[in-house]
């Protein structure tokens, strides 16, 4: 992976700005809104198997002992002391069970927004796995503390939890982005053409791009530029882009006073049936179901 640090950050013109310069997985990870509401030291004997909700997402820490993880008629996976297992789309028919002796295991449990960027949850990995060595510099640290809160529940507690999750989650796909094991649009992040346009999109997002100035920034043909972004990222450029677009409409609807037509302007659209069209086509519902309930339906 070349430049990995280089290619994740969006720079705003403008000098005293520079301070302020975006990491562009955050400005992507802001798109996608999580909740977790569970933290729960568990404990398995040889064998035993781990409860997990069909229908929620989770994070697996195994704090002591070994554990595999198997799906189907696939090799199990090994998950040994200090390694992490995020399972985005919930665990599906893989099963995790103790292995060697008892494990003892931290297990939390959270769900995606469903207004957030469709594209990018679905395009998500079933499983990621960070070894030992990938989470040793943190993982010790963040588990302690989630036990901490959910041991002694005091006022904000809950909240508490929710947020100690979703630092997980974005550090494990932070790691993720690093190794250079991502697919998706994560395995876009860590492609230093596909980034390069990317950051362009997200630093101007009403700016009329093309094809032609994405793939000329990228320094590749038309073709191969448009092969490439759509492979990693599992959207075209300018799919992505009123896709992207979309979602920081969501945005401004949440906001008091706005009017679903003057927010389809300044996205780019010309007209608010155009907008109202668009926005529904994606979302599943209306700009004006979104402003009665606060930008979340």
């Amino acid at each position: 992976m070349a430049d990995p640090l280089e290619n994740l950050i969006v720079r705003p013109e403008g000098g005293a700005s520079d301070a302020a310069s975006v990491d562009l997985l955050s400005s992507v990870l802001s798109q996608i809104r999580l909740t977790g509401d569970h933290v729960s030291a568990r404990s398995l004997a040889v064998g035993e198997r781990l409860e997990m909700s069909a229908g929620e997402a989770h994070v697996v820490v195994v704090t002591k002992g070994a554990a595999r993880l198997g799906e189907g008629g696939e090799a199990a996976l090994p998950v040994g002391a200090g390694e992490i297992v995020l399972l985005a789309h919930g665990p599906g028919d893989r099963e995790l069970c103790a292995v060697d002796g008892r494990a003892e295991l931290v297990v939390c449990r959270f769900w995606f927004d469903p207004d957030s960027l469709r594209g990018m949850l679905f395009a998500l990995p079933g499983c990621i796995h960070l070894g030992r060595a990938e989470a040793a510099e943190w993982i010790d640290g963040v588990v302690r503390f989630m036990l901490i809160e959910t041991d002694d529940v005091q006022p904000g507690s809950g909240l508490m939890i929710s947020r100690l999750i979703d630092l997980v989650v974005i550090r494990v796909l932070r790691t993720w982005v690093q190794l250079g094991r991502a697919s998706g649009w994560l395995g876009g992040l860590s492609d230093a053409r596909v980034a390069r346009c990317l950051k362009m999109i997200h630093a101007e997002p009403m700016r009329r791009w093309s094809v032609a100035s994405l793939a000329e920034a990228a320094g590749m043909s038309r073709s191969n530029f448009s092969d490439r972004f759509s492979t990693l990222v599992g959207r075209s450029p300018l799919r992505y882009q009123n896709e992207w677009r979309l979602g920081l409409a969501r945005r401004m609807l949440a906001e008091p006073g706005a009017r679903a037509g003057e927010v389809g302007l300044r996205i780019g659209y010309a007209s608010e049936a155009a907008f109202s069209r668009a926005y529904k086509d994606f979302f599943g519902h209306s700009p004006r179901s979104a402003q009665t309930s606060g930008g979340s339906v």
